[in-house]
């Protein structure tokens, strides 16, 4: 039988009353090695051309099957600064290089699939989901609409429908994950026509990246971006300049997950279901404020 969205609020109170058979227990988490066989993709800036022909794969793939080709050639979005929402999964942007301020460069981005993703970490209902083959993929039956998830991630990537008044959605990119069902590569990899885009299992990709530092040292800048940030991505860069002079975050190496999970399983630990312990919080409150009106009215 399938619950609609609207009776899954309703139950919520009575799925927290479960969470008092025992503690929460975090899904069973896959090592950094074993990622290494899982689906990645490569990002080779220095040969991205800015075509924006990744854009419209992705529109047309995701959003609007008769998306044009020709709506894709303007230039000109270049000028403002974009990033991904809900009607966009992928965008293009140009950075610069200090040294050489002649030089312009194209960059794109979206979800990174991080390895131990900080989004599915902080979705309280299991909407989100890293899968064994790299994507994170979410699944709106379950989200309740808290968007938890884009105040977790360190890309803020995740964006929420908020014009849609009856059933809004968090959209992101799913690294074509039906796609990748039918031994298809991502609808944005297939349309590069320069091979800046390179798919493959994260490990091999990881040694190619390498390899290219290697042979052209004076190209490639010596730091592969998503080898180890926030404890590695299946999105992998590779650019000439410093990642601080692209708009590519500068992140810690170890992963988010494990330190913010010590907030959420201390509070589950002690069986304190999230509408009690928001009651208690509101409580709280209540009572603070009691104290201040009676003060006021004792002067």
């Amino acid at each position: 039988m399938k619950i609609k969205r609207r009776d899954f609020v309703r139950l919520a109170g009575t799925g927290c009353l479960t969470l008092l058979a025992g503690d929460v227990i975090a899904k069973e988490g896959v090592g950094p090695s074993e990622w290494e066989n899982a689906y990645g993709v490569l990002v080779d800036t220095t040969v991205c051309v800015g075509c924006r022909q990744c854009e419209w794969a992705c529109k047309k793939t995701n959003f609007d099957p008769n998306a044009d080709k020709a709506d894709f050639e303007d230039k000109s979005v270049f000028k403002k600064h974009r990033r991904p929402d809900e009607l966009s999964y992928t965008v293009v942007n140009e950075y610069h290089d200090p040294a050489k301020p002649e030089a312009v460069y194209t960059m794109k981005v979206q979800c990174m699939h991080c390895n131990e993703p900080a989004c599915v970490s902080g979705c309280i209902v299991g909407a989100l989901e890293k899968t064994k083959d790299g994507p994170v993929i979410y699944d709106a039956w379950k989200c309740i609409g808290c968007r938890y998830c884009i105040v977790a991630c360190p890309f803020q990537i995740p964006a929420y429908e908020y014009d849609n008044a009856l059933t809004p959605q968090i959209r992101k990119c799913t690294l074509c994950f039906n796609r990748l069902k039918e031994g298809k590569k991502p609808a944005c990899v297939e349309a590069c026509p320069t091979e800046a885009l390179i798919f493959g299992a994260r490990g091999k990709l990881l040694g190619l990246a390498h390899s290219k530092i290697k042979t052209h040292p004076d190209r490639y800048k010596n730091h592969i971006y998503g080898e180890h940030e926030i404890g590695g991505t299946s999105w992998l860069y590779l650019t000439t300049v410093d990642f601080k002079n692209t708009e590519l975050p500068e992140l810690p190496s170890y992963s988010i997950p494990p330190k913010t999970e010590k907030i959420q399983h201390g509070i589950f630990k002690w069986f304190i279901p999230p509408i009690a312990f928001y009651g208690l919080l509101g409580l709280i409150m209540y009572s603070k404020e009691n104290n201040k009106n009676k003060q006021k009215v004792e002067k």
